[in-house]
């Protein structure tokens, strides 16, 4: 449970970062503050539309450390930086995460307490579509309650390999 202090410093710390990361094309998804003994660590998930990168982490990482040295927002007690892919553990709550995952299986946990698994057909700014057991369903994101991606392991490719000759 974070107390209105942390979350304010953590509001604060998002606010720095928004700016000089969209500037990157990165969208800052997720800042953590957790205690670590005598230090703070600090976590920033980024996502952009087609995956992040290594050299997107790097990048970022650079850019969070020079914007944080030019402020005071992280006081003077130490602080570890991790700078982090939004991962597939996070639920999707905007219309983004929808998108950034077409093709991707979810499940979701509807409003009502219902719940379903279905593909990302499709998504707008109100709704997505998914393939639910091969009838399209449109939900819209009020009534989602949480989903979160799917790993699949072992997905059959609709493309039918090419075979060297």
């Amino acid at each position: 449970m974070s107390t209105p202090r942390q979350d304010a410093t953590r509001d604060r710390i998002e606010a720095e970062l928004v700016d000089p990361l969209s500037a990157m094309g990165l969208d800052v998804e997720a800042v953590e503050v957790t205690p670590a003994g005598k230090r703070r660590v600090l976590r920033v998930a980024v996502d952009k539309d087609g995956g992040v990168t290594l050299d997107d982490v790097a990048d970022a990482t650079r850019e969070v450390a020079r914007v944080l040295d030019d402020s005071d927002v992280m006081g003077e007690m130490p602080y570890t930086l991790e700078v982090t892919s939004r991962g597939v553990d996070r639920p999707l709550t905007l219309p983004r995460h929808w998108r950034r995952n077409e093709d991707r299986l979810v499940k979701a946990t509807l409003a009502d307490g219902s719940s379903l698994t279905g593909r990302i057909l499709g998504s707008s700014d109100v709704a997505v579509t998914l393939d639910v057991d091969g009838t399209r369903r449109e939900v819209a994101y009020a009534d989602v309650a949480k989903a979160l991606v799917q790993i699949e392991f072992n997905r059959k490719s609709e493309k039918p390999e090419k075979k060297d000759d």
